[in-house]
């Protein structure tokens, strides 16, 4: 059986932008998707909880995969800029992200 890293994050959307923020990723850029698909990371959904407008991320890496270098690579840094004025962001315009404990999960 193969192991799956399970990363699962929160972020934090601003207020009225629940509809932008779903168009933006709906179109979701041909090079990001490649980029995020050549980083390892499949089976990718973010939540909305619409009453704190907090954004809950799960993705999957394939073994052997991590992140690393995804955050200094151009497209990636250009998404951030991209989404900035819809989210919480840190200086760069990362998303500020919360990071989430499993605590059950049913296989």
């Amino acid at each position: 059986m193969t192991v799956h890293a399970t990363r699962a994050f929160r972020m934090k959307l601003k207020a009225g932008n629940e509809a932008e923020y779903r168009r933006r990723h709906d179109a979701i850029w041909p090079e990001l998707a490649a980029l995020l698909s050549g980083a390892g990371i499949h089976d990718y959904a973010i939540f909305l909880d619409e009453a704190t407008l907090d954004l809950f991320a799960v993705m999957k890496l394939h073994p052997g995969h991590e992140l690393g270098p995804l955050p200094d690579h151009p497209v990636m840094r250009k998404w951030w800029d991209y989404m900035a004025d819809l989210m919480e962001v840190e200086p760069g315009n990362r998303p500020k992200e919360w990071p989430l404990t499993q605590v059950f999960h049913l296989a």
